[in-house]
């Protein structure tokens, strides 16, 4: 367990995080008095179900949609010529 002060953890933290992310455990201190702890966080990761995932597809998913549907466009936009 390595033992810094507050002035090197502030100007190394990246460093420290490396160690500590490494498994090391490291002591802060503040005029040669511990006051902190930095050690590795172990989070649980759920396992992934495969085939959980809900997917729904309307009836009508392929119908053209309204705007690009000629008769619904404007009569000077360009888009309606290259539609015909």
């Amino acid at each position: 367990m390595a033992t810094v002060n507050v002035h090197e953890a502030k100007t190394h933290l990246s460093r420290l995080l490396a160690r500590v992310e490494s498994g090391e455990e490291i002591i802060i201190a503040r005029a040669g008095r511990p006051i902190a702890r930095l050690q590795r966080v172990e989070v649980a990761r759920r396992q992934r179900k495969p085939g959980n995932d809900r997917i729904v597809i309307h009836p009508d998913f392929d119908d053209p949609i309204p705007e690009w549907d000629p008769d619904y466009m404007h009569p000077g936009d360009p888009m309606r010529e290259l539609l015909k």
